[in-house]
């Protein structure tokens, strides 16, 4: 998926998040979205998905080679963000067998080959409301990275990780780049340092006037 962004720019109520931002994201490539926090690095992501309205400027998709509406971009995308929730009221099990009926999974991997890959294979009776924070991000990424989307979006995805979370996390979320495109929100340099491409949200910001 190509995703290209045309003076694009966000604002709620009199304030600018972000302005005048052109800036193309080619399919195969990993790109991270920089700056401090509060910055609108994860309104630009969840812009760039379709969930967030912009206020002026084009977003077009391209998705082998032809166009691809907004309404229908949704379906090639997976995103992953501290305050997205999953459905605590699920085991683990039922959580994968309730999400593959929308996305299926890359590699044809089945539910069961899923709950191996993020070693959670202990919890795979276990309802999500009793996983610790650590558990409950695994799950997150784990759905977001291994479902076949050619878009992957990530807004700090280590948070509530330990170290062997985080270790995790890297080893698969470069394991699966190929065929796609990927863009990390981050200001943390392990969750991005995969990425050959960086944007400085800061870069597009109003300057105020004096």
């Amino acid at each position: 998926m190509q995703v290209s962004l045309s003076n694009l720019g966000k604002r709620y109520n009199y304030e600018w998040i972000f302005r005048n931002l052109t800036y193309t994201f080619e399919s195969g490539a990993s790109y991270a979205i920089l700056g401090h926090n509060g910055s609108g690095k994860s309104t630009l992501l969840t812009t760039i998905a379709g969930y967030n309205l912009h206020s002026e400027g084009q977003i077009n998709y391209t998705l082998h080679a032809k166009p691809l509406s907004v309404e229908e971009a949704y379906r090639h995308l997976s995103l992953t963000a501290p305050y997205l929730e999953v459905i605590e009221e699920f085991t683990l099990l039922e959580m994968l067998a309730f999400h593959v009926k929308f996305k299926p999974l890359r590699h044809g991997l089945s539910p069961l080959e899923l709950v191996e890959r993020m070693g959670l294979q202990k919890a795979k009776n276990k309802f999500v409301k009793d996983f610790s924070s650590g558990m409950k991000q695994r799950l997150k990424l784990g759905l977001a990275i291994y479902s076949d989307t050619a878009l992957l979006l990530l807004d700090e995805p280590t948070t509530n990780l330990d170290q062997e979370g985080v270790a995790w996390y890297q080893e698969h979320v470069q394991q699966n780049q190929e065929g796609r495109l990927t863009i990390v929100a981050s200001n943390i340099l392990h969750e991005y340092s995969f990425c050959s491409h960086r944007l400085q949200i800061s870069d597009y910001h109003p300057v105020p006037r004096k």
